[in-house]
Order: C-alpha cells, then structure tokens, then sequence
C-alpha cells in the first residue's frame, strides 16, 4: 500500500524542479550571448544551433514518453538515471572549446551535437518528472497545489540559472586573462552540483508515495517503435481540447524565450545600464515577481479554474507589453531606469501563471483519454506539450537570432574567447530592433497563445462531469456523454 502523500512528500517532490530548471533556464538566458560572444559564432548560426539541438529533441520525446507510460516501467528510476548524464553535458555545452577554431562550419557542428546531448538527457529526466503527477493524484485542486508548490519554487530556480551566470564577468577576473573565456564552464558547473544533489532527494521523496504500473502477466505488450509511438501521439492529438492546449503552450514559449535569450541586450542596449547592475536589478525582480504571482494565481485557479486564471493573468502581461514599448525600454522616472523593474515583472508574472497551471491542465488530457480509449498515458500526455513546448522555445530563440542579424548586429567580428563583458551597441537601428524583439513582436505571440487559451474547453466543471461518468466507466456501470460534447 502506497504511503500517505504529505506536505513533506509534496515539498521533497518539487524540490525536482531545480534540476530541470537550472540547466534550462541558463540555457535559455545565456546560451545565444555565449555561443554569439564567446565562441564567436554569427547570430544567426547561434540560433540555428540552438533550434536543431531542440528540434532533435522532438524526436526523443515521444519515444521516452512512449517508453515510461510502459507497464513495468519506474518513472522514478528513470529519472534517477538521467541526472548525472545531464549535469556532466551541461558543463561541457558552456566550455569554450571551440572558441578558438577559425572554422564557422565546425563550431556550429561540435556546438549543435553536445547541445542536442543535454537534451536527450534532459527530457528522460522531465517527462516523467512532470507526469508521476497524474499518477500520484487525481484530484482537480490538489494537482493545482503540487504544481503551485513546484511553481513557488521554480522562481527561485529561475533566479539561480539566471543570477549564477549573471556572475561570469566576476568569475572572470578571478579565473585571469588565461581561462576568462572559461567562466561560463564554471558557473555550469556550480549549477550541476546543486542540480544533481536536488534531483535526487526529488527521486527518494517519490519511494513509497509511486508505485510504478505493473506489467501483467501473459499480456503481451507492443514494442516501443516510432510507428507505435505516432500513432499513440496521434490519439491524443485527436482530441478536441490537445489542438487548443498546444497552440497555448506553443505561442507562449515563443514569447517568453524571445524575451529571456535577448534579455543581456535589453539591459545594455535597450535599457542602457552597466551590465552588472542591470542583470541583477532585471533578474532578482524577475524572481520576486514569478513568487507573488505563484500563490495569486494558485487562488483564483482554485477560486474559478486554471483556464479563467490563466486568460486573465496573461492578459494583463499582454496589456503590459505593449505599455512598454510605447514609453520605451530606455524609459525613466527621475534618474532610475524604471524599466529594469517593470520589463522582467511582466515576465516573471506570465512565468508564474505559466508554470503554474499549463502542466495541471494537462493532466486533465489523462483522464478524457482514459475516458475515450480506456487507457492512461500520462508520460505521452506529459511528453506532447513538453515537444511543443521546445519547439516553441527553440522557435522563439531562433526569431530573436534571426531578427538581430536582419536588424544588423554581428559579434562574430570580436576577439571570440577572449572577452567576457559585452561592448554597448551604438547603432540606433540595431538599439530599436532590439527593444522589438524584447517588446512588441514577442507580444504578437503571446496573443495568439491567449486566444488557445481561450477556445481551450476543459473548465473545472467539464473535468468534474468527466470525471463522474469515468467512475462509473471504471466501475462497469452505465454512464452517460451528456456535458461532454466540446470535450468529445
């Protein structure tokens, strides 16, 4: 019998979100600068290099997500592996190897193959992280409040993975002129150890409280194959509400990761500060506003639900945005810079109201394919928004390489290795294409997203119809689709 799932089992379980959070969340942030300024690769191959590593990604997903959902298959152990692979990858992606090769073509290639390594590890530590949740509970609020509780502390893992290689310039000048170029290595790997000692303690809260499907006897599975995996994606993808939630979770990656890759820009270029200052005004703000968003955004969920919670907290970011860009980033009050501090509130409200509730909406997707085929398919259903959710990162870092090579910046030009504070831009055209990619073409995305959002027709009380009539499904009793037609 499955222990008790306390607040202590609950807590140890989110403390989980720092081993995927740090390494994405410094990936995400600085990989763009570092690859364009240490390395010395052009903008716009930085970005590509960044796309295909997470494209590949695509296909890793559905194949891990197939595999754990596998009677037989220990999500925990899973996960447990996976977190050496992935810290020992992650501090080789940010050494400078390549930074001296005169070669565009080799860099981008030993860059891309090391970069798509940290994902394939990244993802058989994610998915089943996020899906044992569907597993340990199905209740409508308590999946709000696990999420909620991984949310509160994902800001301070998104503080982490953003202030830590804030600190390059300082760890620079501590590591001389010799291994400067180096000290993104470092801070990876201060990041790896707290990752590594996090997800493990995550990996021993889930022994007694998950208890793995049970492969039953003379039952012959079918093998884990790309066909069998496709057509298992394309169940879900049937399904009325999956369209929708995707295109929510979609254009919301773009948005956001347009914004955090460019953010080093924002703050030198855009806002105009002195690097040191600016990053940590931009990102301690981004952290404080991401976990007074978490327990807002937790209540009106549990008030209302998550779909209510998330058009109306994304729409006031949307509102938000578009303020920005009409006063500009170079806005002040006084002589403060006002825009340090508004700027990454904006984005630490829509990542509150993000991580918080898209994961618990897409338990939901569990229970109505149950409903439909019979079957739970929680890491499938965990692994689907999770590609469309790097596609849309890898999308939204891709555009704002994209864009800053067509607005006319170029690094590649530099002393590649040699540098580790940026030099300020000067070009008014470059200066405003910047502040775009910061502002108004992200809150293009995010508009759209919200419009998923909104045509997105699981409520809580369509979940709670459903889950009344599966009861009875599960049971063998009669039950009916009535109030279930936008879900079926």
């Amino acid at each position: 019998m499955n222990q008790a799932l306390t607040k202590k089992k609950k807590l140890g379980y989110a403390f989980g979100i720092f081993t995927e959070s740090l390494v994405y969340n410094m990936f995400y942030t600085y990989y763009l600068t570092f690859l364009n300024e240490i390395v010395g690769i052009q903008p716009k191959f930085s970005a590509i290099i960044i796309f295909i590593s997470i494209a590949w990604d695509a296909v890793t997903d559905p194949l891990i997500g197939n595999y754990t959902d596998r009677p037989g298959v220990d999500k925990r152990k899973v996960m447990k592996v996976s977190i050496l692979p992935l810290a020992i990858t992650s501090v080789v992606a940010w050494t400078s190897f390549g930074a001296g090769l005169s070669s565009q073509a080799l860099k981008i290639v030993l860059y891309t193959f090391v970069s798509m390594l940290i994902w394939i590890f990244y993802t058989l530590y994610s998915i089943p992280y996020y899906a044992i949740v569907a597993e340990l509970t199905e209740d409508y609020d308590e999946r709000t409040q696990i999420r909620s509780i991984s949310s509160l502390l994902n800001a301070f893992a998104v503080g982490l993975g953003n202030i830590l290689p804030a600190l390059v310039p300082t760890v620079a000048v501590l590591l001389g002129k010799k291994y400067e170029s180096n000290s993104y290595a470092v801070i990876a790997a201060i990041i790896a150890i707290i990752s590594m000692t996090l997800g493990y303690i995550c990996c021993a809260s889930l022994k007694g409280v998950y208890e793995p499907k049970k492969a039953l006897p003379g039952v012959k599975y079918e093998k884990i194959t790309v066909v069998t995996t496709i057509r298992n994606f394309s169940d879900i993808f049937k399904m009325k509400p999956t369209k929708w939630f995707l295109i929510f979770v979609f254009f919301y990656l773009v948005f956001s990761s347009m914004i955090q890759s460019n953010l080093t820009y924002m703050v030198i270029d855009c806002i105009g500060m002195d690097y040191d200052t600016g990053i940590a005004i931009v990102i301690i703000t981004l952290v404080i506003s991401m976990a007074i968003s978490v327990p807002i955004v937790e209540k009106v969920a549990e008030k209302k639900d998550r779909r209510y919670a998330s058009i109306l907290f994304l729409s006031i970011v949307l509102v938000g945005e578009i303020l920005i860009k009409i006063l500009g980033l170079d806005f002040t009050v006084g002589s403060f810079k006002i825009m340090a501090v508004l700027s990454p509130a904006c984005l630490g409200l829509a990542a509150g109201t993000f991580w918080t509730l898209f994961y618990s909406m897409g338990y939901d997707l569990v229970e109505l394919n149950e409903f439909k085929t019979g079957e739970r398919r929680e890491s499938i259903i965990t692994a689907l928004p999770q590609l469309i959710q790097k596609f849309g990162s890898a999308f939204g870092i891709l555009m704002a390489g994209m864009f800053l090579s067509a607005y006319g910046y170029d690094s590649s030009k530099d002393i590649a290795g040699k540098e580790s504070l940026f030099t300020k831009v000067t070009d008014v055209k470059i200066i405003n294409g910047m502040e775009n990619i910061s502002t108004i073409i992200p809150a293009v995305f995010l508009l759209i997203s919200i419009i998923g959002v909104v045509i997105y027709p699981m409520t809580r009380s369509r979940f709670n119809a459903l889950m009344l009539q599966l009861e009875k499904k599960r049971k063998g009793e009669e039950y009916s689709t009535e109030g279930l037609e936008k879900l079926l």
